[in-house]
């Protein structure tokens, strides 16, 4: 029997997500029952995403307890405020979503509501947490450990040993050197090279990265 899933996010990857879906279900059918997308109501531009309803926000999970969900907001502290909310208003009931074509070697923990897309590359001993979005291309070496909210945005490497803290998020194409750690809430930009440590909330860019700027302390809110 297959299991009720709403996507919350209907912007470029809520519909790249729904791809995920459809293709788990074509590779181990009746797994997920799509029904539709939930968003903010600020964010209700339209009421159908690929023939799908837009069935509401929060509120609706709470009055459908039944339905499982993924958060396919790619911002971290977004992705972040959006599951405490649920938990508070709906409780607990988030999918996991491994693509039939990404590869996870042996040894592999992959949390609560995580999303893992096609051609994501996973090797061995290493421990992803929840609500971390992998996405296509995504190369993940041994050993290496991902906090929650971590984002991989497409054909980022990460070398073994690598530690991730809570809400990092790592541009396109970016690549993380052996054994390098980035701080809680830190920014990686786009085809950034990271050879050595990046502090909490820095954004680092460039070959090899550097700090160009820094947040206050709790700049990601609640």
């Amino acid at each position: 029997m297959s299991r009720p899933l709403v996507i919350y996010g209907a912007g470029g990857f809520g519909r790249e997500v729904l791809q995920v879906v459809r293709d788990i279900n074509d590779a181990r059918p009746r797994t997920w029952d799509p029904i539709g997308f939930a968003v903010d109501q600020a964010f209700a531009s339209t009421s159908l995403v690929q023939g799908l309803p837009v069935v509401g926000s929060v509120d609706w999970l709470a009055q459908h307890p039944e339905v499982e969900v993924v958060i396919a907001i790619g911002s971290p502290a977004a992705r972040r405020h959006i599951v405490r909310r649920v938990v508070q208003e709906a409780g607990n009931r988030f999918a996991t979503l491994l693509h039939p074509h990404a590869w996870l070697g042996q040894d592999v923990r992959v949390g609560e509501g995580s999303v893992i897309c096609a051609g994501a590359l996973v090797t061995t001993d290493i421990s992803i947490g929840s609500h971390v979005h992998v996405n296509i291309g995504a190369t993940i070496g041994h050993d290496a450990v991902l906090k929650d909210f971590v984002t991989l945005n497409p054909s980022v490497n990460v070398s073994g040993n690598v530690q991730l803290a809570e809400g990092v998020e790592v541009g396109t194409g970016s690549v993380l050197l052996p054994k390098v750690s980035v701080g809680e809430w830190a920014i990686v930009g786009a085809g950034a090279v990271v050879t050595k440590e990046v502090p909490a909330d820095a954004t680092v860019v460039g070959a090899p990265a550097k700090v160009i700027k820094t947040r206050s302390h709790g700049w990601q809110g609640q």
